[in-house]
């Protein structure tokens, strides 16, 4: 399964890519946020290729309609999608922009890959089974997450939103290094062991965690709401709490 969901995520984003760098791709949502003519092609191209594939699972995408995602809250299992995490970024073309598959089965992600076209990079993972890095013409690299570095921390934080509890946290721990990255790149860098800590005290919804939370945890680390309770999927609201990511599941960090 993961070598079909590398394969549909590479060609999803290499349908996005065909509009990167037009500015004329730009619509916008309801909501004011930007959409673009690449998370379309994506969403398509996913869609279409997993019900080819998997014609019994159904697909949750962030592009699906409400008629699409009719009685979702009796699906058991089903794909959730994120064709294009990261739109800001690939408007400014930064590279920092990703496609998100993941299975979800009952309430949480048992397999999940996330793809960055522009990197050459995928990251992917299935329960019990570890989480890998996949970069173009090398062998897949098992991932782990690191142990806490107390002497000086590496927190991840989003460039567009950080929010309030993000700079107290950062002001409790002066000794930290603060870097900061695109869509679900902040997650890969916990589970990579290259940071210790991902904070995210404003909204998200399920499909930009769900890949992220599996190839996490596989990793070693953790991914939960500031009350240490693992993030929960299909509910009745699609909006996620706010998120902690740790490398290492014995720490838990002074929040506030």
């Amino acid at each position: 399964m993961i070598e079909k969901l590398l394969e549909i995520a590479a060609k999803a984003g290499s349908e996005a890519m065909k509009y990167y760098g037009l500015s004329e791709g730009t619509i916008q949502k309801q909501d004011e946020s930007p959409l673009t003519l690449a998370d379309c092609a994506s969403h398509r191209c996913i869609v279409d290729l997993l019900r080819e594939a998997y014609p019994e699972i159904p697909v949750l995408s962030e592009e699906s309609t409400e008629e699409e995602l009719a009685g979702r809250k009796n699906w058991h299992t089903f794909w959730l999608v994120d064709p294009l995490d990261g739109t800001k970024e690939f408007i400014k073309q930064s590279g920092e922009f990703t496609v998100n598959i993941a299975l979800v089965v009952g309430k949480e992600p048992v397999a999940g890959v996330i793809h960055a076209p522009v990197l050459g990079k995928s990251w992917s993972a299935e329960k019990g089974k570890g989480a890998q890095l996949h970069e173009e013409k090398k062998r897949p690299n098992v991932l782990r997450s690191r142990q806490w570095q107390a002497k000086e921390p590496v927190f991840v934080a989003s460039r567009d939103h950080a929010g309030p509890q993000v700079k107290s946290l950062i002001e409790k721990y002066p000794a930290a290094i603060t870097t900061s990255m695109g869509s679900s790149l902040k997650f890969c860098l916990v589970a990579e062991g290259k940071a210790d800590l991902y904070l995210r005290d404003v909204p998200t919804m399920e499909w930009d965690t769900a890949a992220a939370q599996i190839i996490v945890e596989e990793a070693g680390g953790l991914l939960t709401d500031l009350q240490g309770k693992r993030l929960s999927y299909n509910k009745a609201v699609l909006r996620n709490p706010a998120l902690l990511t740790l490398g290492d599941p014995t720490f838990w960090p002074e929040l506030g």
